[in-house]
């Protein structure tokens, strides 16, 4: 034996038994953090939320929550045609989980049910539950939710364009708002 793998041996021998890593608590730094990045990116975020006083021009609401009731219901079956929401003032889903770092929702065609619901409304209402907010990216990653998504998206705030002038426009290519519900 020489004296590397004697040496080797002997720090084998002697090491302290593996211990799992502890639990590191979130605090409420990720709640802070989330609405903080939400609202800077002009997503709104709200603790509870009455449809019809927040849009109330809105005259087609279409929800996938049984919690939000609509008054259009989602296309079905294997022939929706997702065309059948482009008259959709608000769109209500539930995110899987929220990410602190960049005030986003993770929504994928399981939220949605019609991944169109996401971005022909006018406005989109995102019901999220606080203790699901990540801190971070790299967890978002790491979320099983992710990998079994066939289809998602980190929605953060809505829409938006600007022209060479620096005139802003909400909703050019998809919702003009997003507002997240604390559930």
């Amino acid at each position: 034996m020489t004296s590397r793998s004697e040496i080797l041996a002997r720090v084998r021998r002697n090491q302290p038994a593996a211990v799992a890593l502890p639990e590191v608590p979130l605090f409420d730094a990720v709640v802070h953090d989330f609405k903080t990045n939400l609202e800077r990116m002009g997503g709104e975020f709200v603790s509870s939320l009455d449809i019809r006083k927040q849009f109330p021009e809105a005259k087609v609401i279409c929800s996938a929550v049984p919690e939000v009731a609509g008054n259009r219901a989602l296309p079905e079956g294997p022939n929706a045609d997702p065309r059948e929401l482009e008259d959709v003032d608000v769109g209500v889903v539930r995110a899987r989980f929220g990410v602190a770092e960049t005030g986003s929702v993770f929504l994928s065609e399981a939220e949605f049910k019609v991944n169109a619901l996401g971005f022909l409304p006018q406005h989109l209402v995102v019901l999220l539950d606080m203790k699901a907010i990540v801190p971070n990216l790299h967890h978002a990653y790491r979320h099983p939710a992710f990998r079994e998504a066939r289809y998602a998206v980190f929605m953060t705030g809505p829409s938006a364009t600007a022209d060479i002038e620096g005139i802003l426009v909400r909703g050019a290519q998809g919702i003009r708002s997003l507002t997240v519900v604390a559930c």
